[in-house]
């Protein structure tokens, strides 16, 4: 009988299945009698259930967060910026011209990480319609920038037509400033510029064809964009000048990378730098929602094992009895630590893959519906976005599952310390 073993008591001898902690511990687990232990096992599962819900649920929605509001910046700015080297200047402020060098900008596109090269300048201006006034910076682009990436951020109108001879006159406007000076689609408004140098001041005329809303309020309260051959011509500006080149990578975890290899390439004059420095105090918001997960994580994990070694205590104290009979029996500690950690096992990943379920679930449903809403100005974003890592779920649960299985090898030591006289007596 390869597959069993015998135990012998009192002179009796009785054929037993070989996995014997394995088959104990099927018939605790399913034992279907109201017990104390019943209760404290169903605990120890939904509790598991909602530590590994929480951790999945935590996980995507940091995710979620931290590419829609990165993409923003990243699809406004470009993830490097190349302009002119002027260290004591705010980085969010007119540029001073650079001409184009197209041996540079070879130099760029060549870079493997390089996906897009695009040119840019910003111009200060005071917008005037209705007798209301507001302080802006309108960013110029030319007819070949890559329209796609703001697309998904124009809730009204169209996007700006280049003329082939002159300038546009075409600008789109932000949801905030078009509701702030009352400006409706296909309105003209009068745009001023005041020259930084001798304080010269001009005007132009200019319709609004575009609202645009990216929620960060740093942009639409400040920027509007219009076309880069308006600031050449205002700035007065040679047809190959501008105020620097935006970046698009292929993969924005190599910002820093580019960007310093850039930087040890690029002529003196200029200078590159990431949009992370650019705008810091995005990025490090976003930064804080890594240590609010951790600490969730944290929390999460201390609380399911703190319930799993609580819930195997109260097993072993219950079948204190069983415990003295196997031991009476001839059953080693190790071969009785074995039925606890069975059963515990179950327990353990039962709580897991029902949190796994209700996990995605709500992930899932989240992503379809959108019924978590929140405040855009305080969080960048209308509805609370997910984005879901597989493996990084998948390592959430094998890691929930062997620190669980590590935190239960600690009661079963208690085993040890029963006696089966006492054991067998005790009720």
């Amino acid at each position: 009988m390869g597959h069993c073993l015998q135990l012998c008591s009192f002179g009796a001898t009785k054929i037993v299945p070989l996995n014997l902690a394995f088959h104990i511990a099927k018939r605790i687990a399913f034992n279907r009698q109201k017990t104390f232990s019943r209760f404290i096992i169903r605990l120890s599962i939904t509790a598991t259930a909602l530590s590994v819900m929480a951790m999945i649920i935590t996980l995507s929605f940091v995710n979620g967060f931290q590419r829609t509001v990165s993409e923003k910046v990243f699809n406004f700015w470009g993830h490097v910026r190349v302009q002119k080297y002027e260290p004591n200047k705010s980085l969010v402020a007119e540029e001073t011209a650079i001409n184009k060098d197209a041996s540079i900008e070879a130099l760029i596109r060549q870079d493997p990480d390089v996906l897009q090269l695009q040119s840019f300048a910003t111009k200060s201006a005071v917008l005037e319609k209705n007798k209301e006034i507001e302080g802006v910076l309108l960013k110029g682009i030319e007819r070949d920038y890559d329209s796609s990436r703001l697309h998904p951020y124009l809730s009204a109108g169209r996007w700006i037509r280049f003329d082939t001879a002159g300038y546009s006159k075409e600008i789109l406007l932000s949801q905030q400033l078009a509701a702030q000076l009352k400006i409706d689609l296909s309105d003209t408004i009068t745009v001023y510029f005041i020259s930084g140098i001798d304080g010269a001041r001009t005007y132009r005329k200019l319709s609004v064809v575009g609202i645009y809303k990216t929620g960060i309020e740093e942009y639409d309260k400040l920027f509007v964009l219009g076309d880069l051959d308006l600031i050449r011509r205002v700035n007065d500006w040679a047809p190959d000048q501008t105020g620097g080149y935006e970046i698009f990578l292929k993969e924005h975890s190599s910002i820093d990378s580019v960007s310093n290899r850039l930087s040890d390439a690029l002529p003196a004059a200029w200078m590159s730098r990431s949009i992370r420095e650019v705008y810091p105090n995005i990025f490090d918001w976003l930064s804080i929602q890594d240590m609010n997960r951790n600490v969730i994580f944290i929390v999460m994990s201390v609380v399911a094992i703190i319930n799993l070694i609580t819930c195997l205590l109260i097993l072993i104290l219950e079948r204190t009895r069983m415990v003295g009979i196997l031991k009476a029996l001839g059953a080693e500690d190790g071969l009785i630590r074995k039925v606890f950690l069975y059963h515990a096992t179950v327990i353990t990943f039962t709580g897991i893959g029902t949190g796994f379920i209700l996990g995605i679930g709500l992930c899932l449903l989240q992503q379809v519906t959108g019924f978590i809403t929140l405040d855009e100005a305080s969080y960048y974003v209308s509805t609370a976005p997910v984005h879901i890592i597989w493996w990084q779920i998948v390592l959430v649960c094998i890691a929930t599952a062997v620190v669980c299985y590590l935190a239960l090898i600690i009661p079963t030591w208690l085993i040890k310390k029963i006696e089966p006289v006492k054991a067998i007596q005790f009720r």
